[in-house]
């Protein structure tokens, strides 16, 4: 087997002597070509040449979402072909690694090597789904690229967090949940739309949900983690389904207190419920329009801002080796 290792050195889990040790663990088992980002894109780009080789039978991506998600952009720019495509396989070095964690991984990289290893041997993968964005025909926004996304994607107020955190990290701030929580508190005193929202969602055959401020789409679940405690904002949703929808209407301070403490609580059971909570399970296509612009995050990069954002739940779309 020959295999193409994406190597972010920022990684903030691992240190230049632990990739080095990873690195040597998969060369001993495959024809191992590690290739180190310099630039972002760089993954992406990678693994666009991964996927229009010949002879590159696997791409594992060594770093955190980000890094995973430009690797599988880079894969499926064509589409989804997951019998012609190389598979992926993910050694988790990021700061939460909301996908390997999802597809059962241990969060340790090292941990995560072995298993890898000893999935590769057995021959155990697993072809999952995933979501794609597009501009809206007939929009502003009608323009933008389509691009995948592996767990979750956020119109509204969750990706002015992420564009709030992306502001200190680009500064020099490590990304911790401490970092997350303050910006969340920034970022609900200072939106002028938390009270009443301008999102609507359209999908056919079904009336349009009106004034959201607030719109969480998962294609997995956990949606996230805080530390070692997963947190669940739609917990039907899976890699095997279409897409779910946690949307609210309201965010005064009571409403954010009760949604804050559900969201902690939530379990594969139970998630966020309310009057002022919409819960949408396994869509295949949606569209989320703003009268205003807003920010959009997907995996946890800040996309800039859209007015309108047309999702679809792919199924089958990626072989990954678990």
């Amino acid at each position: 087997m020959r295999a193409l290792l994406v190597v972010n050195p920022a990684a903030t889990t691992t240190s230049a002597r632990t990739r080095d040790v990873l690195i040597h663990a998969l060369a001993s088992e495959m024809k191992l070509e590690a290739v180190t980002t310099e630039y972002r894109g760089h993954a992406r780009d990678l693994g666009r040449l991964a996927a229009q080789s010949d002879d590159i039978d696997l791409v594992v991506a060594l770093g955190g979402d980000g890094t995973v998600n430009e690797v599988v952009n880079g894969l499926l720019h064509a589409g989804p072909a997951p019998d012609h495509l190389p598979g992926l396989a993910v050694v988790p070095g990021g700061s939460t690694n909301v996908f390997a964690r999802a597809l059962g991984l241990p969060n340790d990289p090292v941990e995560a090597t072995g298993a890898l290893l000893d999935a590769l041997r057995d021959g155990r993968e697993r072809t999952v789904g995933l979501g794609l964005t597009s501009g809206t025909p007939g929009t502003e926004d009608e323009a933008v690229p389509s691009r995948w996304f592996l767990f979750n994607a956020g119109l509204g107020f969750d990706a002015g967090v992420v564009g709030r955190v992306e502001q200190h990290r680009e500064q020099g701030k490590r990304s911790t949940h401490a970092l997350y929580v303050r910006q969340a508190m920034r970022q609900f005193f200072g939106d002028p739309h938390r009270r009443h929202g301008t999102i609507v969602l359209e999908r056919e055959g079904a009336e349009p949900v009106t004034g959201l401020v607030l719109s969480i789409v998962c294609n997995t679940a956990p949606w996230t983690y805080l530390g070692n405690r997963p947190v669940y904002a739609s917990p039907k949703a899976s890699f095997d389904t279409g897409l779910d929808v946690l949307g609210l209407s309201r965010l005064s301070t009571p409403a954010v207190a009760r949604y804050v403490t559900q969201l902690l609580l939530s379990s594969p059971e139970r998630g966020p419920q309310g009057r002022h909570a919409v819960s949408l399970h396994d869509l295949t296509r949606f569209t989320l329009h703003s009268k205003a612009p807003l920010p959009l995050q997907m995996d946890g990069d800040h996309l800039g801002l859209r007015t309108s954002v047309t999702f679809t739940g792919v199924r089958r779309a990626l072989r990954v080796i678990v």
